[in-house]
């Protein structure tokens, strides 16, 4: 199985290349709607930042559990597709379907009864909570789509078709900074809506994205032809692998949402100051990431097909190369971040104290994101693409809420440590799933054929 230790095949450079420049694109996409909305509602100051900021945290956890549905129905759907079992990938899109509809239910009911509620769980200041109660209700219809879009996008991508959810973020993102435009700052004789306009704004993209998405899931795509008929199609010749690859996937990415959500908590009690700060080196980051977190995802799909394909050998030589890349791409990450944030933080219409914390906090992300980069790409993309979810579901859970959570309360709630500390503190995690996970990766027990 060593034989090759790192991959030199032009063909998996040029279809890494292939499958993860839209990805990149799409994630760069998502990113400036992101960074768009910041800097909108930045402009009516730290109030309107941290409560759109505190409110996303909770959606995030939704997001999160999504992206876990949709990543580990694809770790199925991607090794279905390299042996070419058509029948099977279909009956895990429809479990996969029968779960989204459930859970989109759920989080939509919580909002609509407790808003409030919600947001006095991530802060104590009254305006904060106010602010981001009015961004929740408003946000209300994006969870049912949210939960459609971001699923079909990981099973397109598990069957190799990444330029339809490139198109519709496209799309989305327009449409997405056109409203903003219009119902935050109260053009075209719109009301200035402020926060509001922000959540309206993100729901009527939402709303293009996923029919555009499932328009095409639905209608267009070819090579599955899955029809709305098939999600009542019975299952219960799969269900048995669904729930033991998939499942593993899911609780993984609940605890992670669940974790980053106990993160965003302790930033909320830290003040509205740090809360956006932390909004700002947020997009900053997600921005820098965009080259190793859309080879992290390409990497899924790359070794589940090549696992459905039989070949393990080229898969440990792949896997490997794909570690290194991560360690690479990581370490120019941080050479860009810490060269373009600075400028980037002056865009903001903030107090010093906000702009002091967000260079305080660039300059920790900026030693942690080599370690963010390769843990991308161990636990969502190689892991998960070898079936070795289980494993994932370990490193993510424990390390995160036994030693990230702990550290950042202490550090920031009980020793009250420099911005630098607490964030060096909330990414712990990343280190030491970089390196339990490339010692997994390495020892070749990751690879599972389903």
């Amino acid at each position: 199985m060593r034989t090759e230790i790192i991959s030199l095949d032009v063909g998996f450079y040029r279809k890494l290349f292939r499958i993860a420049l839209p990805i990149i694109l799409q994630n760069v996409i998502t990113i400036g709607v992101n960074l768009m909305d910041t800097i909108m509602l930045g402009s009516y100051g730290e109030v309107q930042l941290a409560g759109s900021s505190l409110a996303n945290d909770f959606i995030n956890i939704f997001q999160i559990l999504c992206m876990g549905m949709g990543c580990g129905t694809a770790v199925l759907t991607a090794q279905y597709w390299g042996s070419k079992e058509i029948d099977n990938l279909k009956k895990a899109v429809s479990i996969m379907f029968r779960f989204v509809t459930v859970i989109s239910s759920v989080f939509t009911i919580f909002v609509i009864f407790f808003a409030p509620e919600i947001m006095t769980i991530y802060t104590n200041e009254a305006e904060v909570i106010q602010a981001g109660t009015l961004y929740f209700y408003w946000s209300i219809p994006t969870f049912i789509l949210m939960g459609i879009s971001l699923t079909l996008t990981q099973v397109l991508r598990s069957i190799e078709n990444v330029r339809i959810p490139l198109y519709a973020s496209f799309v989305g993102f327009f449409v997405n900074i056109f409203f903003n435009w219009v119902f935050i700052f109260g053009n075209l004789g719109a009301p200035e809506m402020k926060i509001a306009g922000a959540a309206l704004g993100t729901v009527i993209a939402r709303v293009v994205e996923t029919l555009a998405v499932g328009i095409y899931f639905f209608k267009i795509e070819k090579k599955v032809r899955f029809k709305l008929t098939n999600i009542f199609t019975n299952c219960s010749s799969i269900s048995s692998k669904y729930f033991k690859y998939c499942l593993p996937v899911i609780a993984s990415d609940s605890l992670l949402g669940f974790g980053n959500s106990a993160v965003s908590i302790i930033i909320g009690h830290m003040g509205t100051a740090f809360v956006a700060a932390n909004a700002i080196i947020l997009v900053i980051q997600r921005f820098c990431t965009v080259f190793t977190s859309g080879m992290g995802m390409a990497s899924h799909t790359m070794i589940g097909n090549r696992i459905g394909e039989g070949n393990h050998k080229q898969a440990y030589c792949e896997a490997i190369t794909l570690l290194v890349l991560s360690i690479i791409l990581g370490i120019v990450s941080a050479g860009i971040m810490r060269l373009v944030g600075p400028y980037v933080i002056s865009f903001y219409n903030v107090t010093k104290e906000t702009y002091d914390l967000s260079l305080e906090m660039l300059e920790a992300i900026c030693i942690m994101i080599v370690f963010q980069a390769m843990q991308s790409t161990i636990t969502k993309g190689v892991l998960r693409g070898g079936g070795d979810t289980k494993f994932c579901l370990a490193i993510d859970a424990m390390f995160l809420w036994l030693v990230s959570v702990p550290l950042g309360y202490y550090a920031g709630l009980v020793r009250h440590s420099s911005a630098f500390i607490v964030i060096i503190s909330l990414k712990a995690d990343w280190i030491i799933k970089s390196a339990v996970g490339s010692a997994r990766i390495i020892s070749g027990k990751w690879i599972k054929k389903i």
